[in-house]
């Protein structure tokens, strides 16, 4: 790029960086007047931004006296499975009601490959959304730290760390494990397994651990035997129940993290001729229409999910309209709904 001269084309936020001598992170924080940035890297940028004419894409908007009045509520998931899984559905209803009354538009942005990620990648930093929702966010997810470097004002569903530094609401994972473990221990289960989510998502991570001081509390010895990863699908459930089987025919207990899992593990159990409870007691997670229509019903463990979708709404228009001093943290409680399954 030419230092000095007439420029072709509009400027982009990547020349005004290179221009300053800062990340494109510093730029972005500089035009949403972010606190974190130094006098040092503000005054460059400025200098950039004036000798290069660059008008950001959220400037403009804010001279026309208007903003996007968009929020992208962002699944990596397929169509398949956002419509097969109850939890999706219960998200989008709690999102779209908190949105209802805020004049906002809601666009869902499904992530099904990398070309689609780069896409959306260049969708938010061009400024196109006043805010985002972040949902399955796995713990290599970049998409939140690239919202907070833009200066867009994001929330996650869940968390992938215990130092999630990215607004957050979630629930409380390790107690859902517990308790689900505590209560079939408290019947007389001896031998519990447990299918988790994928190990790379906190979540799933977060309800192993639940499980683990449930199996502790109890007094029982721990054996990875009865540990079976999973995916979260009712395929993965399937997969997982058959291996635990095969390890540990004995078992007594499945603590699956998923009531979608659950459903897989049950039509196992039947295959092999195991019945619900009295060979087997099963128990899950979300407490869905999954557990409510199964057969026995199925005990699960309740978040509540809809909650969650307007706690993440409410909170995004919160950072959107006058952002405090620290993000949205917020954990919700579980409750343990017992149904024939125990």
């Amino acid at each position: 790029m030419a230092v000095s001269g007439r420029q072709t084309g509009r400027p982009t936020l990547e020349e005004v960086a290179a221009r300053a001598g800062v990340g494109r992170g510093t730029v972005s924080r500089v035009i949403n007047g972010s606190p974190r940035v130094s006098d040092r890297a503000r005054a460059a940028v400025g200098q950039a931004i004036a000798e290069l004419g660059y008008v950001p894409n959220r400037a403009a908007r804010a001279l026309a006296g208007a903003r996007t009045d968009a929020i992208a509520l962002v699944i990596p998931e397929t169509e398949s499975r956002l419509f097969a899984e109850p939890y999706f559905l219960d998200i989008i209803r709690g999102v779209s009601a908190e949105l209802a009354d805020a004049d906002m538009q809601l666009l869902l942005t499904l992530i099904r490959s990398s070309k689609e990620r780069q896409r959306f990648e260049q969708y938010l930093s061009a400024q196109r959304v006043d805010g985002v929702l972040l949902v399955s966010v796995h713990g290599d997810d970049p998409l939140p730290d690239l919202a907070r470097e833009l200066g867009v004002p994001a929330v996650l569903n869940g968390r992938r760390s215990a130092g999630e530094r990215v607004a957050y609401v979630d629930s409380d994972n390790v107690g859902a494990g517990r308790s689900a473990v505590g209560h079939l221990t408290g019947r007389g289960r001896r031998r519990v397994a447990t299918i988790t989510g994928p190990l790379d998502m906190y979540v799933a991570r977060c309800r192993l651990d639940g499980y683990r001081q449930g199996v502790e509390a109890a007094g029982l010895p721990a054996d990875d035997r009865l540990v079976a990863a999973a995916d979260f699908t009712e395929e993965g459930g399937r997969r997982a129940m058959r291996e635990l089987l095969d390890r540990c025919p004995d078992l007594d207990g499945v603590f699956a993290a998923s009531d979608v899992m659950a459903a897989g593990a049950r039509g196992v159990l039947r295959e092999a001729g195991r019945r619900i409870p009295d060979d087997v007691a099963l128990i899950g997670v979300d407490d869905s229409a999954v557990a409510r229509l199964m057969d026995p019903p199925l005990t699960s463990v309740r978040q509540p999910i809809e909650e969650m979708g307007r706690r993440m709404a409410r909170a995004l228009l919160q950072e959107i309209t006058g952002p405090g001093p620290e993000p949205c943290r917020v954990v919700l409680p579980t409750e343990l709904v017992v149904r024939d399954s125990t």
